[in-house]
């Protein structure tokens, strides 16, 4: 098969399963996986795919990747910044979470803490947290959205606006480089992320680097409302030009500090 045919059908393939791996498309080829990983390497230069560790997703403005995808995606670099996260909450402390499998991850990393108070619209972070004697964990009411545990509504936004806490931690789809968007895909869950960001005294973004220039069609905000971005790579110049002007924290998170 053409080297170009063959780059065309990783690309529908892509777009068809939100995600594949370079050993899932090296047996579909019948080629060795370095010549999968040049294909990926291509087609990532010229923006047709995104690349990640072991495979490559294809970005729609209009739909996620699945839910169990993308607890595996980027797994290592939303570890790293969920522990960082969690250096950065004393105990004691009061907080929202919202939806999203970076911040379930984050929820994991608060699990050696003591006394805090969770507000959360995600079941998936209420499990994890309400193992915990002396936490007190207060789940959103609303609709539950099957694919991933989120709840949302206007019950869910009526709820989270009850209250004022210390930290909200929130997940992204993706930050556009030119003005510093932040983007989802659901415009229930982002009304939802709104209010949080309102209710809370500081705001921390949670965003594993391939959410840089990623395309999602709902704006949830901007950059400059949050106080801090933890990422596992430095973001783009555009994006550090706009958190100097409105004094938003990088917070670098990486195995090497």
């Amino acid at each position: 098969m053409a080297q170009q045919t063959r780059q065309d059908k990783i690309v529908a393939l892509a777009k068809e399963k939100g995600y594949v791996t370079i050993d899932e498309l090296a047996s579909h080829f019948n080629v060795t996986p370095q010549t999968i990983r040049r294909d990926i390497n291509v087609l990532a230069q010229s923006e047709r795919i995104r690349r990640h560790h072991g495979g490559a997703s294809y970005d729609s403005s209009t739909t996620n990747v699945a839910y169990a995808t993308r607890q595996i995606l980027q797994h290592s670099a939303k570890e790293q910044i969920a522990n960082r996260i969690a250096a950065e909450i004393p105990n004691n402390a009061s907080l929202f979470i919202n939806i999203g499998t970076t911040t379930e991850t984050v929820a994991r990393a608060l699990l050696k803490h003591q006394g805090l108070q969770i507000i959360t619209n995600n079941i998936n972070v209420a499990t994890i947290l309400s193992g915990k004697e002396d936490f007190t964990v207060i789940i959103a009411g609303g609709r539950v959205r099957s694919r991933d545990g989120g709840i949302m509504g206007e019950a869910t936004i009526d709820f989270i606006n009850q209250f004022r806490v210390d930290y909200g931690i929130i997940g992204i789809s993706g930050i556009d480089v030119n003005d510093g968007s932040l983007l989802d895909y659901d415009y229930q869950e982002v009304r939802v992320a709104q209010s949080i960001i309102a209710n809370s005294r500081h705001v921390f973004l949670a965003a594993d680097a391939n959410k840089f220039g990623r395309n999602a069609m709902v704006r949830l905000g901007s950059l400059t409302q949050v106080d801090r971005l933890f990422t596992n790579e430095q973001p783009p110049k555009s994006l550090l030009t706009i958190m100097k002007a409105h004094k938003v924290r990088l917070e670098l998170c990486t195995t090497q500090e």
